[in-house]
């Protein structure tokens, strides 16, 4: 691939290391390695997240046994399957299609019984789509306590933290509903630090948070937290079952990909291309609009001294992780987008760098796009159009001024979902 006298191969070798990260953590190839061992006997599987529909089919191609069960994923990532009903439901802000699929799994697994083997299979989104609220609270006082956090810029763990203490299936409670049966869950994470009680808020592992925590979250970030919940949160009943606990005595987990995985793959890519390739982290947090503008500076001084870290031009600079966006503005956001933006106003077509911001699950934010690309003379462009990039970002409406620059990335659903993936092509 020549980078140098192709104008298109730089945005051609990004999309490469996209789609490359993505393959990695595509169930078809990461389930089947993983599956516990198939004696003929029947199977109950239970999940949920944007990957739960393709992970149940890749058990249904690889399990000789009889299958039943029920996944529940995302509104436009279901996918055909022939034994595991597949239910679509609202996300990021949970609905009552996502409710009423949660409450029939936690109604199949407290009728496991001690022989029957069960596998959950549980990705990203998981949080919102095993919507089923604790005793004495209502979906819609969830739902906008949901909406209010995910503006306000919490972390993903803060924000997790509140939903568990709020659910009666998340947080160890659908193990807990599963003992004493057997279960084997198969997790992908799209967390940093792949911490396996924050992925979709872990309703099969041990939580070690507390509701006290919970409450401090919603009092952190002013949230008005409403009566109910606060009376919910004081009651030592709302506590999740914590490390130790009986019911995952009977409890194994898997976590079978990763974004680390998968930067690892798109650094293998560039590397069959001719590129040195650096990841950062795989797990990087904060503002996506500040962590864009380091990000260009880091490029920017890599291209100035001729290399990084001691890698020589040309080079990629990879990382991951979950940026968050503070919300103020009204438009149409999208966190890679953002981030691109915040780096794309650093840079101002600084010649020879070329990036990308995508979500590994093909949607940023809640539009249709994975996120957005970046070249040299985009920031022209823009001005030659009058399309204005810092009030775009003043905004929060980074997808509109990607859209007017024929900058969006759309992949449609990928049925995985390893969290953000960015990066910065750097020639000489």
């Amino acid at each position: 691939m020549d980078l140098v006298q192709d104008p298109e191969a730089p945005q051609r070798l990004l999309r490469e290391l996209f789609d490359a990260a993505v393959l990695a953590a595509q169930p078809e190839h990461c389930v089947p390695p993983w599956l516990p061992e198939d004696d003929g006997g029947p199977l109950l599987v239970l999940g949920a997240g944007k990957a739960a529909a393709a992970m149940a089919r890749a058990v249904e191609a690889h399990w000789s046994g009889p299958l039943s069960g029920l996944v529940v994923t995302r509104y436009g990532h279901g996918l055909p399957t022939r034994h595991i009903e597949v239910v679509e439901a609202a996300h990021p802000v949970p609905d009552e299609a996502g409710e009423r699929a949660a409450r029939r799994i936690l109604e199949l697994a407290r009728a496991a019984g001690p022989a029957d083997r069960v596998l959950c299979l549980i990705s990203g989104g998981g949080s919102s789509l095993l919507s089923l609220p604790a005793e004495g609270l209502s979906l819609a006082c969830k739902q906008a306590l949901t909406g209010e956090l995910l503006r306000c810029g919490a972390a993903i763990d803060e924000i997790n933290t509140v939903r568990k203490h709020l659910s009666a299936i998340k947080g160890g409670r659908l193990a807990e509903a599963l003992a004493p049966a057997e279960s084997h869950t198969l997790v992908i994470s799209d967390v940093p630090g792949d911490d396996p009680s924050v992925i979709a808020s872990g309703p099969t592992v041990p939580d070690a948070s507390t509701s006290d925590q919970a409450l401090a979250v919603l009092e952190r970030y002013g949230i008005d937290v409403p009566e109910a919940v606060r009376r919910h949160l004081k009651d030592p009943a709302s506590e999740t079952p914590k490390p130790g606990a009986p019911c995952f005595q009977s409890t194994r987990l898997n976590c079978i990909a990763t974004p680390a995985l998968s930067l690892r793959a798109a650094a293998r890519r560039a590397r069959e291309q001719g590129v040195v390739a650096a990841v950062l982290s795989d797990r990087l947090e904060g503002e996506a609009r500040d962590l864009g503008a380091l990000h260009a500076e880091l490029a920017h001084q890599a291209r100035r001294g001729g290399g990084f870290g001691g890698l020589r031009l040309p080079l990629v600079l990879l990382s991951g992780g979950e940026t968050t966006v503070t919300v103020t503005g009204k438009g149409r956001g999208g966190r890679n987008a953002e981030f691109l933006l915040g780096a794309a106003l650093s840079l101002d077509d600084v010649p020879g760098i070329h990036a990308l911001a995508c979500d590994t699950d093909g949607i940023d934010g809640t539009e249709d796009n994975a996120g957005a690309v970046y070249h040299p003379g985009l920031m022209a462009e823009a001005r030659a159009r009058q399309v204005d990039g810092r009030q775009a970002l003043a905004d929060h409406d980074a997808y509109g001024f990607f859209q007017a620059l024929d900058g969006l990335v759309v992949t449609g659903p990928t049925h995985t979902n390893v969290n953000d993936f960015r990066a910065f092509l750097i020639l000489r």
